[in-house]
C-alpha cells in the first residue's frame, strides 16, 4: 500500500480558534520540556522517558494522557535523528492526533482540546471525497495563514505492474526540469520566470527588515513551495500518463547527491538557481504516482549518462561541449546533453532489467528512444 496525505481545512469559530490555539501552544510548550529533559539525560527510549515526564507533563500543562503519549513518541522520533542537537518546536507547530482524542468523518471532526472536545464542520473537495473510506487513524493539525487544517493519511492501494513493452526514460534538473527518451521537454523557462519574481520580492522584503516584510516574506516562503509542488504534481503525472499510456516502464536516475552535482556545474548566482529546486520532491511523486498506477519504475546508475554516447558508447568529458550540447568525439553523434542523458537511461535500464518486449534486443535510436 502507498500512503498519501490530505489536507482537509476546518471550519472554527473565534471561540474555537481560542480553544485550539491555546491547545496548540501548551502541546508544543510540553514537547520543548520534555525534549529538554531527553537531551539532558541522552535518553532515546521512549519507555524510559515516559517514566520519567509523563506525570509532570500532565499537571503542569494540563494535558490528557492520550496527548502525553504522542508528545513523548514527538520527541523521541526528532531526538532520535540527531542525538547532538536538542529538538526544538515551534509554539504553533503541528499537533499529533489518534483515534482515542480524534473522530474524522467526511463532514465534521471532533477533535480533544484542553477544554474537552470540539467538533469542526469539514470542506472536503471531491478528490478527498473518494478516497476517505482509507483515512488510517492518525492526523495532524497545523495552524496557517489563519486557518485550521487538518493533515489526514490514507491507504491508495497499489495496482499490479503490467508487463512493460519498452522503456521511456527521463532525465531530471538542470536547465530543464525533466526531459524525456522521446524528446519531450518539461521547460523550466516559467519556473525560471516565477524564481526570479520571488528572488526580487524577497530581496525587496529582506532589505526593508520590519516585522510586516518579515510576515510578507513567511507567507512568500508558503507561495513559492506550493508552487513547486503543483510544478512537480503537473510534470510527474504527465510522465506517468505518458508511459502508461504507451505500456512502458519508467527509468529515472539515483537522485542521491543530485544536489550536490548540480552546484558543482553551476556557479555565482546559476547555483541559487539549480539548488533551489524540489528534486527529490519529484522523485517522490514518481515513485508513488507508478506504484498506484502500476507502471514499472526502474532506477539506474546516473554515472557519466551525460558524457557517453548512447551511440558508440565513447565516454569522455570532452563529449560535453556545453551545458546543452553533447557531440562525441568518437563518432561525432551531436544532440541536447538532456536527451543524450534520457537515452542512456533507457539503454542501462534495458539491460539491468527484463522488461517484456522483443523489441529491446534492438539497438537502434528509435527502438531505445520510443520503445516500439
Amino acid at each position: 500500500m502507498v500512503l498519501q496525505s490530505l489536507m482537509i481545512k476546518l471550519e472554527s469559530t473565534e471561540e474555537d480558534k481560542v480553544k485550539l490555539l491555546e491547545t496548540i501552544q501548551e502541546y508544543n510548550k510540553a514537547c520543548n520540556f520534555v525534549a529538554d529533559r531527553a537531551f539532558t539525560l541522552k535518553l532515546s527510549n521512549k519507555f524510559k522517558l515516559q517514566k520519567e515526564v509523563y506525570r509532570e507533563i500532565r499537571e503542569r500543562f494540563n494535558l490528557t494522557a492520550q496527548f502525553a503519549i504522542r508528545i513523548i513518541s514527538k520527541v523521541v522520533e526528532a531526538y532520535k535523528k540527531d542525538k547532538t542537537i536538542k529538538p526544538t518546536f515551534k509554539i504553533l507547530g503541528s499537533i499529533q492526533y489518534d483515534q482515542r482524542n480524534s473522530r474524522v468523518c467526511i463532514d465534521e471532526v471532533s477533535l480533544m482540546t484542553l477544554k474537552g472536545r470540539l467538533k469542526l464542520k469539514a470542506r472536503v473537495g471531491d478528490y478527498q471525497r473518494v478516497r476517505f473510506d482509507r483515512v488510517k487513524g492518525q492526523c495532524d493539525l497545523i495552524y496557517r495563514n489563519n486557518t485550521f487544517y487538518l493533515i489526514v493519511v490514507v491507504d491508495a492501494p497499489e495496482k499490479s505492474e503490467y508487463d512493460a513493452t519498452g522503456i521511456l526514460g527521463i532525465d531530471l534538473g538542470i536547465e530543464n526540469i525533466a526531459t524525456d527518451s522521446d524528446r519531450q521537454i518539461f521547460e523550466s523557462k516559467k519556473v525560471e520566470e516565477k524564481r526570479q519574481k520571488y528572488l526580487r520580492l524577497r530581496s525587496t522584503l529582506q532589505r526593508t527588515g520590519t516585522k510586516s516584510a518579515k510576515r510578507k516574506l513567511k507567507r512568500l516562503s508558503g507561495k513559492e513551495r506550493r508552487f513547486k509542488k503543483d510544478t512537480n504534481h503537473v510534470i510527474s503525472k504527465s510522465i506517468i500518463s505518458k508511459a502508461k499510456g504507451t505500456i512502458r516502464a519508467i527509468a529515472i536516475e539515483d537522485l542521491k547527491g543530485i544536489r550536490s552535482k548540480v552546484t558543482v556545474i553551476s556557479r555565482g548566482s546559476q547555483r541559487d538557481k539549480y539548488s533551489k529546486w524540489a528534486f527529490g520532491e519529484l522523485r517522490n511523486f514518481l515513485t508513488y504516482k507508478s506504484k498506484i498506477e502500476g507502471v514499472p519504475l526502474i532506477v539506474v546508475n546516473p554515472k557519466n549518462t551525460s558524457t557517453q554516447c548512447p551511440e558508440c558508447q565513447y565516454t569522455d568529458k570532452q563529449n560535453r561541449k556545453a551545458r546543452n550540447e553533447f557531440q562525441c568525439i568518437g563518432c561525432g553523434y551531436n544532440e541536447m546533453s538532456d536527451y543524450v542523458a534520457a537515452r542512456n537511461i533507457v539503454i542501462r535500464a534495458a539491460v539491468n532489467q527484463p522488461v517484456v518486449a522483443p523489441v529491446l534486443v534492438v539497438t537502434s535510436h528509435d527502438a531505445l528512444a520510443h520503445g516500439s
